[in-house]
């Protein structure tokens, strides 16, 4: 079961990454750009890791307060939910 788990969050955080890295250059040529909801919901689902790589080694949604703080809320959900798996 681990071996999966560890793939898919392989998977998503690669995933979620790339979706960052798309946005930001979709951002510099002006075009159609992805939905901050679609962003966090990549890391809603187990992208976190991703997303924050993206956020600091792209500078890419790092100056808005409120994309920070959705991701900042997400992250913590996620620990608080690790935490209680760790301690049933």
């Amino acid at each position: 079961m681990w071996p999966k788990i560890a793939a898919y969050l392989l998977v998503i955080n690669l995933a979620t990454f790339i979706a960052f890295a798309h946005d930001k250059q979709r951002a510099r040529q002006g075009g159609w750009r992805v939905r901050e909801d679609n962003l966090l919901g990549l890391a809603l689902i187990g992208g976190s890791i991703g997303a924050v790589l993206g956020q600091q080694l792209l500078r890419h949604k790092s100056a808005k307060q409120s994309f920070r703080t959705a991701l900042q809320v997400i992250i913590m959900i996620q620990i608080g939910l690790l935490i209680g798996f760790t301690i049933l």
